[in-house]
């Protein structure tokens, strides 16, 4: 029979200490004169600050912390003690017992342990007027998304500067193609305009020349045809001219003979 208390009060240290262990604080209260319905109360107060309100005997709890802990935290083991263990928020539950005793002048806060650290009664209610873990969260993510807007809209800005100056520089290409165009549109037209001029005295060039050629023809012809006339005069004076010849060779002839 003696062994069975032993071995539950065993199991209790163990308890404690994995408590202590896990936890990231732990805030120490006297919960003497608080009945069942202010107990309860108090406990979904914590509960909602994700603390777990705990009642073990100060000589259990003395025993799960002989080696570790600080005696000045130990040496708050005495009368009603119930302990609040805090695993995220110790702001959170430190306001809970803050307000609850503000309420209820039964409760005692005596202080408490922060990661290792002694806290007492004033530094507990410190705690508790610091913002929650959530105000912090909230207000760091509002201190967070200032800048970031503020990223978004210089980046938007950025990103509209750089558009209106692709725009500009697309428009300006565009124009100069056309401005282009048309300087090579009003060349084309000078090169044929000019190029038909070049046209024109050549025809006429070779109007004048075939004219030229053709009074040549002509002049040669005369010529050929005045030449052609005395050769053929020529011909009919060269027999008339080689008749009396004859005659005078035969006169001389016929004279010769009568001579002789």
């Amino acid at each position: 029979m003696a062994r069975e208390p032993r071995a539950e009060k065993a199991s209790v240290v163990k308890d404690v200490r994995k408590r202590f262990d896990e936890a990231e604080a732990v805030l120490v209260t006297e919960y003497r004169g608080l009945d069942v319905t202010q107990m309860t109360e108090l406990r979904n107060a914590l509960r909602d600050a994700e603390a777990i309100y705990k009642i073990y005997k100060n000589t259990l709890v003395r025993r799960a912390l002989e080696e570790g802990f600080p005696e000045s935290f130990v040496d708050m083991l005495i009368g009603p003690t119930a302990l609040a263990f805090v695993d995220k928020d110790p702001g959170a539950a430190a306001k809970a017992l803050k307000q609850f005793a503000a309420v209820n002048d039964a409760l005692i806060i005596k202080g408490g342990l922060l990661n290792g650290e002694v806290l007492d009664e004033a530094q507990v209610r410190q705690l508790a007027d610091l913002p929650s873990r959530d105000e912090l969260l909230t207000s760091l993510a509002a201190g967070l998304a200032a800048p970031l807007q503020q990223m978004a809209s210089m980046m938007n800005n950025l990103l509209s500067e750089m558009a209106n100056l692709l725009q500009s520089l697309s428009d300006k290409g565009e124009q100069a193609e056309a401005e282009v165009s048309a300087e090579e549109a009003v060349d084309a037209d000078s090169v044929t305009a000019e190029d038909a001029d070049d046209e024109e005295p050549s025809e006429q060039a070779e109007a004048e020349v075939s004219a030229e050629e053709a009074v040549d023809a002509d002049s040669v012809t005369a010529e050929d045809a005045d030449d052609e006339e005395p050769s053929e005069q020529a011909e009919a004076e060269t027999p008339a001219e080689k008749t009396p010849t004859k005659s005078t060779q035969e006169d001389g002839s016929e004279a010769a003979t009568e001579e002789n």
